[in-house]
């Protein structure tokens, strides 16, 4: 495959990964802090889209399945739904912030929208892969590309949206953030569309019958049944994390900027050592860098809980291990993915790859959607205190509740991941097409 193809593809991870950070890094704490909505409240409005989301990936994945588009199959879902997403998510922090009700409801209506152009964009996207490509090893290169570029804009929209935020102050701030993060997601759109106007798409016949006999065919794939609850617990684990790193910032250590300084340390690493992953990869196998991976993640997040009380620079190593194993936690799986999708269609002569990637990303998105409800009921159990002041003060329960929710749980979720990924055989190897 040429390299501008994969350099293409990987365009689109500008968008997904511009949304699917932000909301997670941002929209619990515009709740709470700004429009003074209670912890628990709020955690619940953040989950609600999400769950839609759940709903209509599998959908959304079989609509493009059955797609007879002349541009493609998957491509004109990006342009369309890409384009929809940063219309939506502009408005989404531009709408009135009080009374509280209003505001609120006004957070779920577009959030709710977003979530739906987001799905139809997300799905047909992951889809691509096993069209493009039946190399074993040139799925994890095309993974590779999609990581680093993600690590990127992870690194820009969430790293910088804080910076947006604070710069500009609580009445424009999180306005600057939605316009901020819409310009990002029509850069990755426009890129995506146009770096894959030449990539390899082969069609294989579409899968006969309704979604409910493809969703049972999909469901009885044991390779893909294990790969996925893998990766849902562990999004569990990570969108705790993000949620918890504004939080961490603000409340445990108190610097200034120190929730970027924190978010760059959890997705820079990406950046270096994705390279490398790939190398683990083609060395030892997609199934062990996942697990290195893994362990990584888990023991950084437990070694942060001892990290905090010692400061910023303790914590920002702790979350640097973790952002090391947060990259292959994200390349290998997605490497993985379309290795199980392609041996389908391979043995089968049908093409379910949207079917496939839309029960994926419906875990995914379910995931971390009840990573930050998970988080927002440990802070209401703790006592957090919801208010508008910036100087408000947190008990000291408040304080424990945001360690552990930041630490301890997503570790204790990661050790649950390995240990069904661990005693599984899987064996990407054997889906080569």
């Amino acid at each position: 495959m040429p390299s501008a193809a994969r350099r293409g593809y990987g365009l689109g991870s500008v968008a997904t990964g511009a949304f699917g950070t932000v909301p997670g890094l941002l929209l619990l704490p515009y709740l709470t802090d700004r429009l003074g909505v209670a912890a628990g409240l709020a955690g619940l409005l953040v989950l609600l889209p999400k769950l839609w989301d759940v709903v209509l990936d599998p959908v959304a994945g079989r609509v493009s399945d059955r797609s007879t588009h002349p541009g493609g199959r998957r491509r004109p879902f990006l342009l369309r739904a890409g384009l929809a997403l940063a219309v939506a998510f502009v408005l989404l922090f531009a709408g009135p912030t009080s009374p509280t009700g209003l505001a609120a409801t006004w957070v779920v209506v577009l959030f709710l929208v977003c979530a739906t152009a987001y799905s139809f964009f997300q799905v047909p996207y992951l889809a691509m892969p096993a069209e493009m490509t039946d190399d074993y090893h040139e799925r994890t290169r095309l993974m590779t590309w999609r990581v680093a570029i993600l690590a990127l804009a992870i690194l820009l929209s969430g790293g910088l949206s804080p910076l947006v935020r604070d710069t500009l102050g609580p009445t424009w701030g999180y306005r600057g953030v939605g316009l901020f993060v819409g310009v990002l997601i029509v850069l990755g759109t426009l890129g995506a569309w146009w770096g894959t106007r030449l990539a390899p798409a082969r069609r294989a016949a579409t899968a006969g019958g309704s979604l409910r006999d493809q969703l049972r065919i999909v469901a009885a794939e044991r390779d893909f049944r294990t790969l996925l609850l893998v990766f849902v617990v562990q999004a569990l684990g990570i969108g705790m994390m993000l949620a918890g790193v504004d939080y961490v910032a603000r409340v445990l250590l108190g610097g200034s900027g120190a929730s970027t300084v924190l978010f760059v340390c959890f997705v820079g690493p990406a950046l270096l050592v994705t390279p490398l992953w790939q190398r683990v990869g083609e060395a030892r196998g997609k199934r062990a860098g996942y697990v290195w991976g893994s362990l990584l993640l888990g023991g950084g997040a437990l070694a942060t809980l001892a990290a905090i009380p010692v400061g910023l620079a303790a914590t920002a190593v702790t979350v640097g291990v973790v952002g090391v194993g947060y990259a292959a936690c994200q390349m290998f799986p997605l490497a993985m993915l379309p290795d199980v999708a392609a041996a389908d269609t391979a043995r089968t002569g049908e093409d379910r790859a949207g079917t496939y990637t839309g029960v994926w990303t419906a875990g995914e998105t379910a995931g971390l959607a009840v990573g930050p409800f998970l988080f927002a009921g440990i802070l209401q159990v703790g006592g957090y205190v919801s208010s508008t002041d910036a100087a408000a003060v947190q008990p000291d329960t408040a304080r424990l509740a945001i360690a552990l929710g930041f630490t301890v749980v997503p570790a204790v979720l990661v050790a649950l991941s390995l240990v069904v990924l661990r005693r599984s055989r899987l064996d990407p190897r054997a889906s080569q097409g």
